[in-house]
């Protein structure tokens, strides 16, 4: 029983946090992406915010949809890995 409500535990610690960090690392490379691509800063920066509110949404349905905490931790460190190199790759390296 107490590792079931570990693995509880852990999925809800990973849906709330792990949400955001994939949320808040897509909001910044869309953001990036799109202003390159052309749109203004103000309506790059709305877009990727509004679009980061889905991503939360899908990653939170996600993680209770893995079979193992492991797999849902790993689902969402992975991406979020990807796009924060991504944010880093458009600025250009710089910290």
């Amino acid at each position: 029983m107490a590792r079931y409500r570990w693995a509880v535990a852990s999925r809800a610690l990973a849906a709330v946090g792990g949400g955001y960090a994939v949320s808040a690392a897509c909001a910044a490379a869309l953001g990036l992406v799109a202003h390159r691509a052309g749109m203004n800063r103000a309506d790059a920066v709305t877009l990727s915010t509004m679009l980061s509110f889905v991503v939360y949404a899908v990653a939170v349905l996600w993680v209770f949809a893995c079979v193992t905490a492991t797999r849902a931790w790993l689902g969402l460190a992975v991406p979020t890995a990807v796009l924060l190199a991504t944010v880093w790759w458009l600025y250009g390296g710089q910290p």
